[in-house]
Formats: structure tokens, C-alpha cells, sequence
């Protein structure tokens, strides 16, 4: 059973499922960080000052300290209940980028096979229009039916 369970582990598939699962979680740190620190801000200060983070709906007061909270630390140290829809909207940007960045990937992926592909030769023959046998696509009759073809 060890050694099954050595030969799936060492095959190439698998090795390189883990190796993408490894990158693509670095990725999403690096994306999230884009979106929190770097792209957000911005926004939050064109739209007033608006903090996506702190952006949520109190459902229940906390039991330690009553509302209003002005950042959803506070509302959350208090034991509020609360619906996040800021940390969605950065949830929701987050795999937009995602997202993005793995079509631009894939499409560059297929762009290179293309290029690899052989390209499909020019046809050599064509079909006589009488009797449809294939013919050298140069011919002026058929070798099969002696009709003249165009």
C-alpha cells in the first residue's frame, strides 16, 4: 500500500496540482494585500473617506457596550452581530483580480499550444463536381469520369 501510495504522490499530475495549489495561496496573500492595502483606499477617498473594512449593518447590540460602533473592531470586541458587507465587497474585488489574472493566464497558455500546433497544409486535391472522386487540385479533368473540371 506504501508503494501505491508513493507512485500516485511522485506522478507528474499530482506534483503539479500541489505546486499550483502552493502558488495559487501565495497569489491570493499577494491579492488581498493589493485589494486591502492598495486599491481600496483609494476608492474609500474618492467615494469620502469611506473605509470598506469598516462598513457593516449592526443586527444585535454587543452585550458589553451599545452601539453605535465606528469600526467594526469595536462592534465586534463588544460582541455585536453584525453583517459585513465591506469585508464583501473586498471578498468580491479580491476574486474579480483573481479571477482576471487566471483568464489572462489560461489565455496566454492557449495562445502558446497554438503556436506549437503545426499548421494545416494546404489541401492537395479537391472533388470532382460529376462523380466526386478526389482529384489533383491542379487538374482540368477528371481522371476517374474524363469530365472537364474548373
Amino acid at each position: 500500500m506504501l508503494k501505491e501510495f508513493k507512485t500516485f504522490a511522485m506522478r507528474g499530475n499530482v506534483v503539479d496540482m500541489a505546486v499550483g495549489i502552493i502558488i495559487g495561496g501565495a497569489f491570493g496573500t499577494i491579492v488581498k494585500s493589493l485589494v486591502d492595502d492598495i486599491i481600496m483606499p483609494p476608492i474609500g477617498l474618492i467615494l469620502g473617506g469611506v473605509d470598506f473594512s469598516d462598513l457593516f449593518i449592526t443586527l444585535k447590540d454587543g452585550a458589553s457596550l451599545a452601539g453605535p460602533y465606528e469600526t467594526l473592531a469595536n462592534a465586534q470586541a463588544a460582541g455585536a452581530v453584525t453583517i459585513n458587507f465591506g469585508l464583501f465587497i473586498n471578498a468580491t474585488v479580491s476574486f474579480l483580480i483573481v479571477a482576471f489574472a487566471v483568464f489572462m493566464l489560461i489565455k496566454a497558455i492557449n495562445r502558446l499550444q497554438r503556436e506549437k500546433e503545426a499548421p494545416a497544409a494546404a489541401p492537395t486535391t479537391k472533388d470532382c463536381p460529376h462523380c466526386l472522386s478526389a482529384i489533383p487540385i491542379n487538374a482540368s479533368k477528371c481522371a476517374f469520369c474524363t469530365s472537364a473540371v474548373d
